[in-house]
């Protein structure tokens, strides 16, 4: 039995938010154990091609989970995720590689399922209570007086399963596509812990798309569609700047036009702003070459 308990400031400070890097290595998991994740062989055929980083980050995945930080801000890219990542350089770099080549294709899609989780807690949350929330969270799991408890192990590397207790500094919430079952992300340097849990509607995710080509290239230019397809997490002018060797007053400039035209939206979070491909961006970029 795990469980996790939760004070009064706790539940005041409850919070959703998206992991690209779990993603990245839930992604991985997935890869290694195809029969439990059936739902995904259209990818997992796709991903098993890819040799290199994948091969040489298999046998860490044991010890993977715990290594993942939670996320900071609901806007983390994998970039910043990756800077509190608390493993070696070079499995970083590993792992850097290995989103590039095998999930940040695929990420409008995934980000797609994810984002519509989270819009359907924090409707349950503002309509129902946290209680509905958690009792909903996954079939393991129970909401009894103030704790959180399954049959199952919820916890990851670092915690006991003898009942943390969250200490008032509240918990994030992350929905994964990847995840067979639910695992606890413990806090790290003042960032409170994450409870990763299994999204809903991922039956969907690899369905057939239609695919155009390089249309959208055509369509805004190929650096403007670059972007566009970069913000699919989002991302700052200054990281984008960096991924795409433009200058960070072009891509300035390239963001503003794609922020008129409705196709990415800009988000303030503390000194950054963050940018990030709107539902009519990620619906154009769903008609470029993705798994079928």
């Amino acid at each position: 039995m795990g469980e996790i308990r939760f004070g009064v400031d706790d539940l005041a400070q409850l919070r959703f938010a998206v992991s690209p890097l779990w993603e990245t290595v839930a992604a991985l998991r997935a890869t290694a154990d195809p029969g439990r994740h059936a739902l995904h062989l259209p990818w997992i055929k796709q991903a098993l091609t890819i040799g290199g980083e994948r091969t040489a980050l298999l046998p860490h995945l044991p010890e993977l989970e715990g290594l993942v930080p939670p996320p900071r801000c609901p806007l983390s890219g994998i970039e910043e995720e990756l800077a509190a990542f608390a493993g070696p350089a070079e499995l970083a770099r590993a792992l850097l590689s290995w989103w590039r080549a095998g999930l940040e294709p695929y990420w409008p899609r995934v980000r797609a399922v994810l984002e519509a989780d989270l819009a359907y807690r924090t409707r349950q949350l503002a309509e129902d209570g946290f209680q509905e929330v958690f009792a909903r969270l996954h079939p393991g799991l129970r909401w009894v007086e103030g704790r959180l408890t399954s049959d199952d192990r919820i916890t990851s590397a670092g915690l006991s399963a003898a009942g943390p207790s969250l200490g008032g500094g509240g918990i994030t919430l992350a929905p994964s596509a990847f995840a067979a079952r639910c695992v606890l992300v413990p806090g790290r340097d003042g960032v409170p812990p994450c409870l990763v849990y299994p999204a809903r509607g991922i039956g969907t995710l690899w369905e057939r798309r239609t695919e155009s080509g390089d249309g959208l290239a055509r369509l805004l230019g190929r650096s403007r569609a670059g972007l566009l397809s970069r913000t699919s997490t989002p991302a700052t002018t200054t990281g984008l700047a960096r991924q795409t060797g433009l200058s960070v007053g072009a891509v300035s400039q390239h963001l503003a036009v794609l922020r008129e035209a409705g196709l990415v939206t800009s988000h303030r979070y503390r000194r950054e702003v963050y940018y990030r491909a709107s539902e009519l961006g990620l619906a154009l970029l769903e008609r470029t070459p993705q798994a079928s």
